[in-house]
């Protein structure tokens, strides 16, 4: 059961690609050109006073240097940046950057026919007397050499050691009207991003001198009159102190494209608009991203999403897709699956982790795979208590809890090695109803798929409700709950199991019994003299739609969010794309569908409303 003959051969290639995962990822950081926007200015006799900029993170021995020189009667303005080594003698660097700005003012010459001038470049100090060329920056920057400066011809520069600096920072090559952009891998040292700021320009070209404001902050919501202009994002880091580090200036590579036209998750929103204001009240979210792990192949291009034209399958086109629906929806907590780890960390995290949303979010990489699930959850809601990450493959035979159901299959060779070589993640999150004496716990996976394994997902979910129902027993004492009836369960995913197989039976049921066609899925591995059952009355939120899941080679209801209604009752589910709308460009992901899922989202209150402490 599950997937009919045809489905499964046409699913076939569609798993061979999917299942495998990569152990290795290359998360690629954009270089950074650093521009002093701000001049520090003072007097020193009569000459400039500037900064110079010295990094060294404590656990490299490298050493970046950056300044900018300005001289209009060497006719330069340019910015300087090296990186050399702290135990390289210092009269050897001053000769590198007396050597590279020589080297600039003789391609200035060359041009104009005016021999370059010399320079010469040097520290100066009120307060020593000793040769500096004898030591090492190491040495400078360990002992108390106060007013220490480094000068450039007539320019005089303070020396700032390890200010606030941006080592990373990268925009998105795809760039939408009517969506939210932001800076992603932004890494700060010495420095808080709640103290930098970030300014956001525009401009018809990238060469352009003449930049116009248009939004500040980390993030910038796209205007339709930005179609056509680069962006350009500028940002100062700075600490608690309030001390300002160099700032750095990002041009988009692309101009802002327009909008790809009205999405379908933006009528859904119309039921989402304000977030639930009882306390006592959560809307939770369900969403299958489609991992670019999958999504970027040329497997995918050209056989599972052939369909779909190849820019439209592009992370930086989907990413503006799916955060911006996920924000519209004005949820409390949020399961997804199929996240990439560089997806949830800078960009799920960036948008989701900050004002206005301030969630918290927990990943669970699947096994040595670079993508998993995630689960999060708004801070102003809920209070963390416990996270628990299981996996389902290698822990089946080490845990007491899974004795019984394990004996019952080990003695199936071919069975017992593919149940247990399945990277399949159950993640699991217990949190406080903040102001009450209420608690969740959200649980969240992605089975396993394959067309001929039922049995196995079956088990998997077997072995997830065992593991769940021991969790929630040991939270009563482990956190004083006054009873089990304060916990309440939710559980979503991407299940890989359509309504009329064993796990929809087994949650809404809670009784998987051993005549069951899915324990015979594939014949080699069939499950004997098995029956399962789970203790939680559970039911779909969303009921058993249509479609979760609609391409070319599969479509149908694979994605739950299965709640306990002795604990909760279901106020809404927001309706689910017709049909009409998920086939308008032959199937998903489209131009205006980021992933093969569609968003389950459901409104559920807790029963009992228990005082608080």
């Amino acid at each position: 059961m599950g997937f009919s003959k045809s489905a499964k051969s046409l699913a076939v290639s569609y798993l061979r690609h999917k299942t495998r995962c990569s152990d290795l990822f290359v998360r690629n950081f954009t270089q950074t050109r650093v521009s002093f926007l701000t001049r520090f200015c003072s007097t020193l006799s009569s000459v400039n006073m500037e900064k110079v900029y010295f990094r060294n993170a404590s656990d490299s021995k490298e050493l970046d240097i950056v300044f900018r020189f300005v001289n209009s009667n060497l006719k330069i303005d340019r910015e300087f940046n090296f990186r050399r080594q702290m135990t390289e003698p210092i009269d050897a660097i001053l000769a590198r950057i007396q050597s590279n700005i020589q080297n600039r003012l003789a391609k200035t010459s060359k041009k104009s026919g005016i021999p370059p001038a010399e320079i010469n470049v040097k520290l100066l100090s009120d307060n020593y007397d000793g040769n500096f060329n004898e030591m090492t920056f190491s040495d400078l920057f360990s002992k108390d050499f106060t007013g220490v400066k480094l000068q450039v011809v007539d320019t005089v520069y303070d020396m700032v050691f390890n200010p606030p600096w941006i080592s990373s920072l990268k925009l998105p090559s795809c760039i939408l009207a009517g969506f939210v952009i932001y800076p992603t891998n932004v890494q700060i040292q010495f420095g808080e991003r709640q103290y930098s700021k970030g300014v956001w320009y525009k401009a018809k070209r990238p060469t352009d001198s003449e930049w116009e404001v248009c939004g500040e902050g980390f993030q910038y919501l796209v205007s339709p009159q930005d179609v056509g202009y680069y962006l350009k994002f500028l940002l100062t880091p700075r600490n608690e102190q309030g001390i300002d580090g160099p700032v750095v200036e990002k041009v988009a590579n692309s101009a802002v494209q327009d909008s790809p036209g009205f999405c379908p998750f933006q009528n859904r929103h119309s039921h989402t608009q304000n977030y639930l204001s009882d306390s006592n009240e959560i809307r939770v979210i369900s969403y299958n991203l489609l991992a670019d792990l999958y999504a970027s192949s040329d497997y995918a291009g050209s056989t599972l999403f052939s369909y779909c034209p190849s820019k439209y399958l592009q992370i930086d086109y989907r990413k503006p897709l799916f955060i911006n629906e996920i924000i519209g929806y004005n949820s409390d907590l949020i399961c997804l699956q199929e996240v990439d780890q560089r997806i949830f960390d800078f960009d799920l995290k960036e948008i989701l982790e900050q004002p206005p949303y301030n969630f918290h979010g927990i990943m669970a990489p699947k096994g040595k795979c670079a993508e998993g699930v995630a689960i999060f959850f708004r801070k102003s809601r809920f209070e963390l208590l416990d996270s628990q990450v299981l996996h389902l493959g290698p822990s089946l035979p080490k845990l007491p809890v899974f004795e019984s159901l394990w004996n019952k299959i080990k003695v199936n060779s071919q069975l017992a090695e593919r149940i247990c070589d399945r990277s399949t993640t159950l993640q699991t999150c217990l949190l406080r109803i903040k102001e009450t004496d209420n608690y969740v716990l959200v649980a969240n996976t992605h089975l396993y798929f394959h067309p001929d394994a039922d049995h196995i997902r079956l088990l998997q979910m077997g072995f997830s409700m065992l593991f769940i129902e021991h969790i929630i027993s040991k939270a009563v004492q482990d956190f004083n709950i006054s009873s089990p009836q304060n916990i309440g369960l939710i559980f979503c995913g991407d299940f890989n199991s359509v309504p009329e197989c064993g796990i929809y039976k087994l949650m809404t049921e809670q009784l998987a019994e051993k005549s069951l066609d899915d324990w015979r899925s594939n014949s080699e591995q069939a499950v004997s003299n098995v029956e399962l059952s789970q203790p939680f009355k559970m039911v779909s939120a969303c009921g058993a739609p249509e479609f979760t899941h609609y391409t070319t080679l599969f479509s149908g209801c694979l994605d739950y969010i299965f709640y306990q209604n002795d604990r909760f009752e279901l106020m809404k589910y927001v309706p689910l794309p017709t049909e009409e709308e998920l086939k308008a460009n032959t199937a998903i992901p489209s131009a205006v569908f980021p992933s093969d899922h569609v968003a389950l989202v459901a409104d559920l209150r807790f029963k009992s409303v228990a005082a608080p402490k």
